[in-house]
């Protein structure tokens, strides 16, 4: 039995190790690349700010009203939408239903307002709030045809580790920009109930162009997944 006690404590044990390298460890790429400075987080009982922006919505990329009135998909679409639409682009009465059982119309609340100097940046409306365990989470903005540059957010209890990470169209490739100061203050009470509304403002090292500073800034209202 206590063979058994041992066991398991050592296997929560190096659970516990695993999670806290994967947000603290050090670059998988190299040592040649500074890691992030850890950033404390404030927390306050009422986060005060204009957060209307969660009343906005989009439809998912790539989907538009035509001239007709029709929702419809252009760009990322599944191919197969291609035979339900005329030359003109207009969707036959008979194939709606098809149509729209293959293209997601739904409306996606906006989660986050910001603004941002970095690579290869054209705006984002959205970052998704993932629970890692009980004391740790993992944000990330979305990207898009646009936009290949997104800022992520490791939390562990009051402290965050943010980067950017920039997957690259351009011969370049990826990259990653690692923190160098910053700031977060994030409502608690909201907190508890599975909200992370925040305001946030973190600048980031360039390397490849120290004199052109890299930075995101803004505000956070999203759920918890």
């Amino acid at each position: 039995m206590f063979e058994k006690f041992k066991m398991k404590n050592s296997i929560v044990f190096f659970g516990l190790i695993f999670f806290s390298s994967y947000l603290w460890g050090q670059n998988a790429k190299g040592t040649d690349k500074q890691s992030s400075t850890v950033i404390t987080i404030k927390w306050a009982d009422h986060l005060a700010g204009d957060f209307s922006f969660k009343n906005n919505w989009s439809y998912p990329e790539g989907v538009y009203k035509n001239e007709y009135g029709q929702l419809s998909c252009d760009g990322l679409c599944p191919p197969e939408i291609d035979a339900m639409k005329d030359s003109t682009g207009r969707i036959y009465s008979d194939s709606l239903r098809s149509f729209y059982a293959i293209i997601d119309t739904t409306h996606q609340a906006h989660t986050i307002q910001c603004e941002a100097r970095c690579y290869e940046y054209n705006g984002t409306d959205f970052i998704e709030v993932n629970r890692l365990g009980n004391d740790g989470f993992h944000c990330f903005t979305l990207t898009s045809i646009s936009t290949h540059s997104s800022l992520n957010i490791d939390i562990l209890r009051d402290s965050c580790y943010t980067t950017i990470d920039l997957n690259s169209i351009d011969t370049s490739g990826s990259e990653i920009f690692y923190c160098s100061n910053g700031n977060i203050t994030i409502d608690k009470n909201l907190w508890k109930t599975g909200i992370m509304k925040a305001v946030f403002s973190f600048n980031f090292e360039n390397k490849g162009n120290p004199k052109e500073p890299i930075y995101w800034k803004g505000k956070i209202y999203a759920r918890m997944n």
